[in-house]
């Protein structure tokens, strides 16, 4: 069976089609509302490591209102 082989022209075609289909922005939007709920995991697991080491340093929420209060005065 012999195989096509697509022209410039059908493959600039096909992608117009594409490009324009409304499966392809459907997939596109679910796609970034994935990359963005990955994006938020990885932030926050980069504070909860801070966290912990601020912990093991002694430094505390109580401690940072303190300091937070001497800003303000």
């Amino acid at each position: 069976m012999p195989r096509e082989f697509l022209t410039d022209e059908a493959v600039e075609e096909e992608i117009e089609r594409l490009q324009s289909s409304p499966y392809v922005k459907l997939a596109r939007r679910e796609e970034a509302i994935r990359n963005r709920r990955r994006q938020y995991m990885y932030q926050l697991r980069m504070l909860e490591k801070k966290g912990k080491q601020l912990e093991a340093e002694g430094i505390t929420l109580e401690y940072l209102a303190e300091l937070g209060q001497e800003d303000v005065e």
